[in-house]
């Protein structure tokens, strides 16, 4: 069994706790304007070019460069994205369990989005769990589950995305249907699974009044107490020009810290536990 892997970040600090090794998913079905990993949406592999790093070495071919990765002197080409098995991710994270052993970290899945490819995901889930390693997951949990069982048997912790609350805007912008959502956050809960909310903190999108209100009180409903807040920033806007791939959010700025903190009180006063940036 393969799936297509984008990166396997090393010695990362936040996204589950302690330290950990990140495996980012290729493919996501959703639109957010704001992603900071444009070359984790198609699920084929890309190549990125870094203009700033081409030296020019050889002359492009409609308007591209017509070297590869392995052939490119300068770096100045990327390969985002290969077949690699089970086996293939789980010798490579595997070798960090000391770290993972001594921080109270572990392996956390990302991308993109994991459950566009859930039976590659159970298996390497379940041999980290196996091995006694800790396993986290992001996702925006709004994909049909193939075995929710399964998953929260091998799954300590779930990272879940709550962009924006309103059914009509969040599958309009970003085409998430909320009311699948809603149905695999109840089932999560029933089977008492750990669910951390985390909600990107993007001006005149998800960072509203009416819109973090709104969380506040499905959080309450549901009973869910832990919120994770993640503040808007541009690091990935280098990323859609390597691809040939709009950025939109150009002129958006970043919220302020006084902004910031006052998401955080609100929430707090709420009685929610509330990270600004994970962990």
């Amino acid at each position: 069994m393969e799936a297509t892997i984008f990166n396997i970040q090393r010695y990362s600090i936040h996204d589950g706790g302690g330290i950990r090794s990140i495996v980012f998913f290729k493919g996501c079905p959703f639109t957010c304007p704001w992603c900071a990993n444009p070359e984790g949406l198609s699920m084929k592999p890309q190549v990125m070019y870094k203009e700033k790093l081409c030296i020019h070495c050889t002359p492009k071919v409609n308007g591209k460069c017509p070297n590869t990765p392995e052939l490119c002197p300068a770096g100045a080409l990327e390969q985002a994205g290969m077949l690699q098995s089970v086996d293939e991710v789980f010798n490579q994270v595997i070798r960090d369990k000391v770290f993972y052993d001594t921080s109270h970290g572990g392996v956390t899945l990302s991308g993109g989005e994991f459950l566009l490819q859930q039976d590659f995901a159970i298996q390497l889930l379940k041999k980290l769990k196996e091995n006694h390693v800790h396993t986290a997951v992001e996702t925006t949990m709004a994909i049909p589950l193939k075995d929710i069982d399964l998953l929260v048997e091998n799954i300590d912790t779930f990272l879940i995305d709550l962009k924006i609350y309103d059914e009509k805007q969040a599958m309009d912008i970003l085409h998430i249907d909320m009311n699948l959502f809603k149905e695999n956050i109840n089932e999560l809960i029933k089977r008492e699974a750990n669910i951390i909310i985390r909600i990107p903190l993007i001006p005149t999108y998800t960072a509203t009044k009416a819109n973090i209100s709104a969380i506040i009180g499905y959080m309450k409903d549901i009973g869910l107490d832990t919120v994770h807040l993640l503040p808007f920033h541009k690091l990935g806007e280098a990323k859609y020009k390597s691809i040939d791939k709009e950025y939109s959010l150009y002129n958006l700025e970043t919220l302020s810290d006084e902004e910031i903190e006052k998401i955080k009180v609100l929430f707090e006063e709420k009685g929610f536990k509330t990270v600004v940036g994970g962990n």
